[in-house]
């Protein structure tokens, strides 16, 4: 640094003779005096642009909380009836694509006797009545286990399986159909045979008349068991609307011994999807093991699979998605559902409860190359793990927007895992991340009220009911709150939900934003530490005599 020093004669005198001689400072000092305030504002400029992304980030990321439309409202007639102990359980809940309005719900009833159900609304869900389900000709009044679709133009079909015999055993399969959004129903066709369970309907989301029909086909039964395995799941197409059907394939393979619970979905290319338990060497609940009686799971580990058919189920490729820890005993004509759906942008999803962590936990699982291969599970409930609480039995739903939405039976507020809720969880990222929970059931209810109750292995059904839509969900369950122990007393209850907006950006994104504000931070700081210490410098340096 160069310093020069001016002189200044006293009063009289010559140059360099007084004391107040004056310093100043070279040009060069001064240069570097001046490039060092900027650094520094700079430097806070971009810690403030980098606080201020964040922020903006978090704000375009928050989700405003979905808010309950209303109460809970009963579905089937008799469930403000106190006379009325009918246990109405495993409902499918299915929406008119030509009006709105229109959803209906189709549940089977276990209790005081085996029986069926269909319910139906014109007004959104706001009020029910009950369409009676027509008895075949020829065969006993016990309609069981129905399903329901609606196709593209909005004809509804119905499937259901008769029993006979004092086991109560499937003697056919048979579907009605609608065109009036189900107030009333044609007269029952039989579409296939015997000891066909866990029967379930799916339609193309785009072609009226083509149906898709999946079953379980068993050999031989005896109770609460099959007594063979090789029983496998099959499926059958109509492209007339039901009046006849396919040969129905085999979805499942020989190697495959116990599979149960197929569920399918159509995907918007016409893929038939059918996610299924292969239950491996689970003869405790396959083949009746417990014989009905409650106790602690399988110890070992079931299969969650995705089979699909780009061939109208002539051809089948299948997937292993994940293996599953069992966190309760079945009986193997009634197993819990997986739940697969498809997403507008061709993505697939699949939801099922597992054990792992400890405890029932609700997972999902996304494919992006239309069931070839599924990424890691994602955990959906937002409990601790492994906090003895059980999540299970979720339904999974996709809006078109790609909104996805998850609802479960959650016992989180009990710690004796007995009282239950329903929570509702959704998804803005294609199923990376979830929302908070948002309980939908505005009272608990009592998980051991229901069919099974008296052999400690209470049923609240298969599966549970959701459809969603960009600003709306909708969950049908089974509820227990008019329910005793005597009584086994099951109601279905909805629920509707509004979504105020949805986020501006993905959590992913926000992530992004975050790491480079981050980024911007640092370098800002940087900046003015260097500024700081440039300051620090000057004034300590030594000055030349």
């Amino acid at each position: 640094m160069k310093v020069l020093r001016r002189q200044h004669p006293p009063p009289g005198g010559e140059p360099g003779s007084g004391a107040d001689d004056e310093l100043l400072v070279a040009p060069e000092r001064r240069t570097r005096k001046a490039r060092a305030a900027p650094r520094s504002v700079v430097g806070i400029s971009m810690i403030l642009v980098s606080v201020g992304a964040w922020l903006g980030a978090d704000a375009l990321a928050s989700v405003d909380a979905a808010e309950l439309t209303g109460g809970n409202v009963p579905v089937n007639e008799g469930a403000i009836d106190p006379r009325d102990i009918s246990a109405h359980n495993s409902p499918t809940l299915v929406q008119n694509p030509t009006n709105a309005a229109n959803v209906v719900v189709a549940n089977r009833i276990d209790t005081p006797r085996f029986s069926c159900a269909l319910h139906v609304s014109f007004d959104g869900g706001a009020s029910f009545s009950q369409t009676p389900l027509p008895v075949p000709a020829g065969e006993p009044p016990k309609c069981y286990a129905p399903d329901a679709a609606f196709s593209s133009d909005g004809t509804l079909y119905v499937s259901f399986v008769t029993l006979i015999g004092r086991g109560n055993v499937p003697h056919a399969v048979w579907i009605s159909s609608s065109d009036d959004g189900g107030a009333t129903l044609s007269e029952p066709a039989r579409a296939q045979g015997d000891l066909s369970f866990q029967v379930r309907l799916a339609a193309h989301p785009e072609i009226a008349d083509k149906l898709y029909l999946t079953r379980l086909d068993a050999r031989e039964v005896a109770l609460y068991r099959f007594t063979t395995t090789g029983n496998p799941i099959r499926a059958s197409v109509s492209d007339d609307g039901a009046r006849t059907w396919s040969y129905p394939r085999i979805v499942t393979p020989a190697a495959r011994e116990r599979v149960v619970a197929g569920s399918p979905a159509v995907a918007p290319d016409g893929t038939l999807h059918v996610a299924y338990l292969d239950v491996g060497d689970d003869r405790l609940d396959y083949e009746g093991g417990h014989e009905g009686l409650g106790g602690p799971p399988h110890p070992g580990r079931w299969q969650l699979v995705m089979a699909s058919s780009h061939d109208d189920g002539r051809t089948w490729t299948e997937t292993a998605v994940d293996y599953i820890v069992p966190t309760e005993r079945f009986l193997a004509f009634l197993p819990p559902f997986p739940t697969v759906a498809a997403g507008p942008d061709g993505s697939l999803y699949v939801a099922f409860h597992d054990g792992r962590a400890g405890d029932a936990d609700v997972y999902l699982w996304r494919s992006d190359d239309g069931g070839r291969t599924f990424g890691r599970a994602t955990r959906v409930n937002d409990t601790v793990p492994g906090d003895g609480t059980a999540q299970r039995l979720p339904k999974v739903s996709v809006a078109p927007d790609g909104r996805v939405d998850v609802v479960y039976y959650d016992r989180r507020a009990d710690e004796d895992d007995v009282m239950t809720e329903v929570s509702l969880q959704s998804s803005y990222d294609r199923g990376a991340t979830f929302t908070d929970h948002r309980v939908l059931s505005d009272r608990p209810f009592d998980s051991t009220i229901g069919f099974g109750s008296d052999r400690d292995m209470p049923d609240l059904g298969s599966r549970l009911g959701l459809l969603s839509t960009d600003d709306k969900a909708m969950a049908v369950w089974t509820d227990t709150r008019a329910g005793t122990s005597a009584s086994n007393k099951q109601d279905l209850v909805r629920a509707l939900v509004s979504f105020p907006r949805p986020p501006l950006l993905t959590a992913a994104q926000r992530d992004a934003v975050h790491a480079g504000a981050a980024v911007v931070a640092v370098l800002g700081a940087a900046l003015v530490a260097w500024a700081v210490a440039a300051r620090l410098r000057r004034r300590t340096a030594p000055v030349p005599a």
